[in-house]
């Protein structure tokens, strides 16, 4: 009767021989993969906006990396959940950039409030103002209740002795704080892509800024000069004296509010540098207006004839002999009364100084705050072949033109405006033109000389140029007290720091910069918002099924896994 049991074990044996080969199997794939995985190295983003997929530009910046890289962010502690998705986001693209930067990247996120005295966390926050870090209070509605907090949204990035200091904390500050956020969220990685680039070591180009007719001088344009100074080597040019051979070594020119015309000479110069693939920044004022004859009772404003509009109609654009009016306007300090035997001042609207909130979705002007005006035209396109125009700059939907002449006076600030009188909608007053432009002088002789110019040059090269119809918009106050420039686009009135800086150095990378690095300001991730009173209402129930529903599905997984074995196993 004992004879049988040798038989029956042995489907036992087999089946625990082949548990364990497959076990064994199981091991050396993972070992393979894992070996495999080391040798070819891949990371999947299955999110709609690729989100997590870092731009070419990026990739090959960071694999290039020639020095080591250290980024200090100052945004760790205790935020609200609306911060602690930018905080998060920061994170997740600084764990990116270190896959492709190995080791020469690090970064360390830092807390400014963790001192453990008052003393000792003030005395931090007084370091960081010196580096420039300025705090921002920003708030969010979160259960229906406003929380505020006050950060530092800000990162430095240190390599080779040098710093640069990153503002996290962009976008639209007119729109709404998640949005904003959003907004932020989306340029990180050119913001920290782009200081890492800055930080680099490598050949600066060369940048003219024109001078012998009345343009911007150099405490006027101080801080915009300053700031291309980091990145670029930047000159003083007068077209008058300059050899074609200096312009060559010019990778752009910027025309900073000119006063008088041009010679049909210098505009020789400029046509050729342009043509042959020099990239060119025009801040011109179609109209002529003195400030001071304003204020003493009014004045004409004519156009302001610069020799200009024939070479920039030729490149496809027209900037209208015409002021531009609108409701989303600036303020200037008017007298409005007296306090005892001192004139009363307060800033007032005026609607000759637009403040431009409408912008393409552009690199050069995606995500930018809103940037400061005065005295702006409108620019009309005419047909140029192969050149591609894209508007940048557009007023609000409340404007107004005024052709000329254009009477001015200050007096009017006083007046409370017609809104019936302000139906123009959208006028553009930047363009960003690209291509191969025709000389205006083909066909021509070359003034001065008998020397023919042909219709089409064999040194014709592509090239950009940006036309924006104020010159003012490069210009910076300058401190009364210490004779400093402001920075460009602070209004000491309204003590607020327009984005017309940021606005400038984006289209001079856009321009200049080879690797396409300013591509990466496209980026673009879709908010989705949840329905807040939705969210209120239904929240105990919502609350209620994510508490319950993983401990019912575990239950019945129990249960399912018991019937199984139960049944597999009941002959045992």
């Amino acid at each position: 009767m004992a004879s049988p049991a040798p038989e029956s074990t042995t489907p036992v044996t087999t089946r625990k021989r082949r548990d364990l080969t497959r076990f064994g199997v199981a091991v050396l794939g993972l070992l393979l993969l894992n070996f495999l995985g080391g040798l070819f190295f891949f990371r999947l983003d299955l999110t709609e906006e690729k989100r997590y997929t870092m731009a070419g530009a990026t990739k090959q910046l960071l694999e290039n990396l020639k020095q080591p890289v250290t980024v200090t962010v100052y945004l760790e502690g205790d935020f609200p959940p609306a911060f602690r998705r930018l905080q998060q986001s920061v994170r997740e693209t600084l764990n990116e950039m270190q896959v492709y930067g190995g080791a020469n990247l690090h970064y360390v996120f830092v807390d400014p409030s963790a001192a453990g005295t008052e003393k000792a966390r003030n005395e931090y926050y007084t370091t960081l103002l010196k580096k420039g870090l300025r705090p921002t209070n920003l708030g969010a509605n979160e259960n229906g209740k406003r929380v505020e907090k006050i950060i530092f949204p800000w990162a430095t990035v240190a390599a080779g002795g040098k710093e640069q200091q990153v503002l996290l904390l962009r976008g639209n500050q007119a729109a709404p704080s998640d949005v904003r956020l959003n907004q932020s969220i989306e340029g990180l990685e050119y913001e920290l892509a782009s200081a890492i680039r800055k930080l680099n070591p490598g050949q600066r180009k060369r940048i003219g800024v024109l001078e012998g007719h009345g343009e911007l001088s150099n405490q006027e344009a101080g801080d915009l000069i300053g700031s291309l100074q980091q990145f670029y080597d930047v000159f003083r040019v007068n077209l008058n004296q300059a050899r074609p051979q200096d312009l060559k070594t010019l990778s752009a020119i910027i025309v900073a509010k000119p006063a008088t015309a041009y010679s049909e000479p210098e505009k020789f110069k400029l046509d050729q540098f342009i043509t042959q693939g020099g990239n060119a920044l025009f801040f011109v004022d179609a109209m002529r207006v003195n400030l001071d004859s304003a204020n003493r009772g009014g004045m004409l404003s004519f156009p302001l004839q610069l020799g200009l509009e024939d070479m920039l109609f030729k490149y496809g654009v027209r900037v209208n002999p015409d002021l531009l009016l609108d409701l989303n306007s600036g303020v200037i300090p008017l007298v409005t009364g007296s306090l005892g035997d001192k004139p009363k001042v307060e800033p007032m609207p005026w609607q000759f100084y637009p403040l431009i909130n409408n912008f393409s979705q552009h690199p050069v002007t995606r995500n930018l705050d809103a940037v400061y005006t005065k005295f702006v035209s409108s620019i009309d396109t005419v047909k140029a072949v192969g050149i591609r125009k894209t508007p940048l700059l557009f007023t609000s939907r409340y404007s107004r033109v005024l052709p000329a002449p254009v009477p001015v006076n200050l007096n009017d600030a006083r007046l409370e405006p017609n809104p019936k009188l302000y139906t123009a909608q959208f006028k553009p007053v930047g363009y960003l033109l690209e291509g191969q432009f025709r000389s205006l002088f083909a066909n021509r002789a070359e003034p001065g000389t008998t020397r023919f110019q042909p219709a089409t040059s064999p040194q014709a090269r592509p090239a950009k140029v940006l036309v924006i119809s104020d010159g003012d918009f490069v210009r910076n106050d300058v401190d009364p007290k210490t004779g400093r420039p402001f920075r460009l686009g602070f209004d000491r009135l309204a003590n607020t720091e327009f984005a017309n800086r940021e606005l400038v150095l984006n289209a001079v990378d856009y321009m200049l910069d080879e690797s396409g690095l300013i591509a990466v300001r496209g980026k673009q991730i879709t908010l989705r918002p949840l329905d807040k009173l939705r969210a209120i209402a239904e929240r105990r129930q919502w609350q209620l099924l994510n508490l319950a529903a993983p401990l019912v599905l575990l239950g019945l997984f129990g249960l399912v896994r018991a019937w199984r074995r139960k049944r597999r196993y009941a002959s045992f």
